[in-house]
């Protein structure tokens, strides 16, 4: 007899790679393991990696990964920061 599967027992990586147009990308990861996991998006510019934002993924969106269900939003929260990211580095470059 086979084991009824645990969130621990359940193991995910995605990747997703965006382009854009001025020798720019964004990646955008989730990662689960051992019942825990994190979205994260890194931002580069003309190749230069310009940061990354990482955050914690919540039980419920753990649940819907796990069933194969499409989260809409789910990297919203850190689109916020990475815009304060872009901020900070060229105050940082003005200097």
């Amino acid at each position: 007899m086979s084991t009824p599967h645990t969130i621990e027992d359940f193991k995910y990586d995605n990747t997703e790679i965006v382009g854009i147009q001025s020798g720019g990308k964004i990646v955008r990861k989730v990662s689960i393991k051992n019942g825990k996991g994190y979205k994260s998006i890194s931002r580069y510019h003309k190749r230069k990696h310009a940061g990354t934002i990482k955050k914690n993924l919540k039980t419920a969106e753990i649940q819907m990964i796990k069933l194969g269900k499409f989260i809409p939003g789910l990297f919203n929260d850190c689109k916020s920061c990475s815009k304060r990211m872009n901020n900070k580095t060229r105050k940082q470059k003005r200097k």
